[in-house]
């Protein structure tokens, strides 16, 4: 063996866990993702999917994918840049910048690669990049990638944000990026306070709307839109593969961002372009979100629920105030310990461990869908209420 591997044998943490039994990921489910779940011929509780709006399994959905199969093909075997931009393709970035409020946008094979390429190409070495300590990795990514100063700031800490601005030189650019709903505790940015001092330092914001369309907003439009923001937001960016039940992503802009974005951005020059099927899925729940508000109303109605569900039987769920339910554990061990007796329970939920958290703060994410009702909500809860008890976490 090489010294690659030499030193990569080394790592063995995830082969102990497995031997304890409780080994919490790639999970394996037979069939269609809704509130309910076949596991391996047992039916359990789906508390850890993105599909806020429940549309993965929408048969309108389906048929729009399928029929793009049939008249384009499984793919286009080539980037947008070149011979893979179809009508198809104008189309969904032409409603979507609409949606968003925005004059164009530009859609990516993958909501990861929209950060991780956007952000490294959009700013100079003169120039800033500053950003929430608990942003998504794909931000953090994108950051690494960019020649640009990095600045982080403590989480949703106004005053440390103000401090980092003022550290930086006055006609540099200063792109603020953030994440409308932080995807792992469901807190919300202080969106209206970023552009308060994005006016008074003369700066750029980026907000990652991924948690936020199909959840927040007229019509789901997201959280810029929720606080009256959208217009003074520069670049929202969003995926698909959450309340827009397909893969992929993109970003929305003003012309001249999104005519620079367009011929510089190498995630999306150097990508294949997303697949028909995915690309027509994604448009056919655009349209279904903005024609049922009634979907986003039960989605809001079930969260409320489980809120106070879980505030009443005495768990920790921190500042949440989105479809995602942080359950706190706080230690690491535990925490996958949780996730598997829940699992025996019947109940589907995600561990949550560093680097996507602080060691401190190890908790498993508890998300809804509007598909769930009250009834799946009360057996979550009960069950889960019966595993915490049992490991001490709560009374």
């Amino acid at each position: 063996m090489g010294l690659l591997q030499d030193r990569l044998k080394e790592f063995t943490r995830p082969q102990e866990f497995m031997a304890q039994g409780i080994y919490p990921y790639f999970r394996q489910i037979y069939g269609k993702q809704g509130p309910v779940v076949d596991m391996d011929g047992h039916k359990v509780l789906m508390f850890g999917s993105n599909a806020y709006t429940g549309l993965t399994y929408d048969e309108r959905i389906i048929d729009a994918a399928c029929k793009a199969l049939h008249k384009y093909g499984s793919g286009c075997a080539g980037s947008r840049f070149l011979n893979g931009t179809l009508d198809l393709h104008v189309q969904l970035e032409k409603e979507l910048a609409e949606f968003v409020g925005k004059d164009e946008s530009l859609c990516f094979s993958t909501g990861f690669s929209v950060n991780a390429g956007v952000i490294a190409c959009l700013t100079g070495r003169e120039d800033y990049i500053i950003c929430d300590d608990r942003d998504h990795a794909s931000i953090v990514d994108g950051r690494r990638l960019s020649f640009s100063t990095a600045l982080k700031y403590k989480h949703n800490d106004m005053e440390d944000l103000e401090r980092k601005l003022q550290s930086c030189r006055e006609d540099a650019v200063k792109l603020i990026v953030v994440d409308g709903v932080f995807s792992m505790e469901g807190d919300l940015a202080n969106l209206p306070e970023i552009i308060r001092l994005k006016h008074k330092y003369n700066a750029t914001v980026m907000v990652d709307e991924a948690h936020g369309i199909g959840v927040f907003g007229r019509q789901g439009r997201g959280v810029c839109d929720h606080f009256g923001l959208a217009d003074e937001v520069d670049l929202i960016m969003g995926t698909f593969s959450k309340s827009l039940a397909s893969i992929g992503g993109f970003i929305a802009a003003d012309s001249s961002i999104i005519n620079w974005l367009r011929h510089n951005t190498r995630t999306y020059i150097f990508s294949a372009s997303n697949t028909p099927a995915a690309t027509a899925a994604a448009l056919e729940a655009l349209h279904i979100i903005q024609q049922e508000p009634e979907r986003i109303e039960r989605l809001w109605d079930v969260t409320r629920y489980a809120l106070q569900r879980f505030r009443d039987a005495g768990f920790e769920i921190g500042e949440t105030e989105s479809p995602i339910i942080p359950l706190y554990v706080r230690d690491t061990d535990k925490t996958f310990v949780v996730t598997q007796k829940a699992l025996d329970e019947g109940v589907f939920i995600n561990p949550v461990i560093p680097p996507a958290c602080a060691p401190q703060d190890t908790l498993v994410r508890f998300a809804l869908m509007a598909t769930h009702t009250r009834e799946h909500v009360d057996q979550g809860v009960d069950r889960l209420t019966k595993v915490f008890r049992e490991m001490g976490i709560i009374k």
